[in-house]
């Protein structure tokens, strides 16, 4: 007798078939993800969330020391707290989506190796709850903020601050596209974990964070332009767009660069689901 099922599980058969409808049906799954990633993170501390802003306040310390102070690396007359904040804000939550998503295969192989549920919940649930760090330190940015607008210090947001939540989502998409992507490959080699979290940290520093892109203006490297080539990187039109619209730093980097980064940001998701699907359906053989 035929019988009518509530859920059917099948193979996927192409490489870039993606069921939106079945990530749907399991939302309340992917919420359940999103709570046990914020109280396992901070489970058993003293401070518990206050971690998210002790970082930052700290991490900032250091960068007036070292690139403020010693380096005397320039801030485009936004002062520097605010200056740092707003780079930390957006590096720190791609940075934290990007380690999260980057190893979802083999710290979840006990789970995956259960149950069936659709293997995109669980690196989107990571971008998500990265969502409240990042709300946080936005909050600190913005109080730091108000606080040097009562004291007559600060700079000047403008009419791209209304792009914020865009740059959000093109810096959580970039995140999640290089995330499954470098996880589907630390699923059979294990020395890419260690050389992925080099590469991370090495990062930040071709990005425009500690310093604004109009100190690499005019500047060439082996020949070539060095603006260009920062700018290659699909991070840096996001971050200088984020700091040019709620600082007044620097200059508009332009559309131009923002739709390379969203095209950029389109295609890799695209090739991190192909590599995705593929993996995951012999991953527990290699894991």
């Amino acid at each position: 007798m035929e019988g009518n099922w509530d859920t059917v599980i099948k193979p996927k058969e192409k490489l870039l078939s993606v069921d939106f409808k079945e990530l749907w049906h399991y939302r309340d799954l992917c919420l359940l993800f999103v709570k046990r990633n914020i109280v396992v993170q901070y489970k058993q501390t003293i401070l518990g969330p206050l971690w998210y802003l002790i970082q930052p306040l700290l991490t900032v310390v250091m960068y007036m020391v070292v690139f403020g102070g010693i380096a005397g690396i320039s801030t485009d007359g936004v002062p520097q707290p605010l200056f740092y904040l707003g780079g930390i804000c957006m590096w720190q939550y791609f940075a934290d989506c990007l380690n999260s998503t980057g190893n979802t295969f083999v710290t979840n192989a006990n789970i995956f190796g259960k149950v069936y549920f659709p293997r995109l919940v669980m690196p989107i649930a990571d971008v998500i709850s990265n969502l409240l760090r990042f709300s946080i330190q936005f909050s600190l940015f913005v109080a730091v903020y108000v606080v040097y607008a009562i004291v007559g210090t600060v700079a000047c947001p403008n009419i791209y601050a209304l792009l914020t939540p865009v740059l959000i989502v093109l810096i959580a998409g970039l995140a999640l596209g290089f995330g499954i992507l470098i996880s589907s490959m630390t699923t059979k080699y294990r020395d890419l974990q260690i050389l992925f979290t080099f590469i991370v940290q090495l990062w930040m520093y071709a990005t425009p964070i500690v310093y604004p892109l109009s100190t690499v203006v005019g500047k060439t490297v082996a020949g070539f332009d060095l603006y260009t080539i920062m700018s290659l990187n699909p991070v840096t039109p996001v971050i200088e767009t984020f700091k040019f619209a709620l600082l007044g730093a620097g200059e508009f980097i332009g559309w131009g660069w923002l739709a390379y980064s969203a095209i950029f940001m389109i295609v890799l998701l695209s090739l991190g689901i192909v590599v995705f699907n593929k993996v995951q359906k012999s991953f527990m053989d290699t894991v």
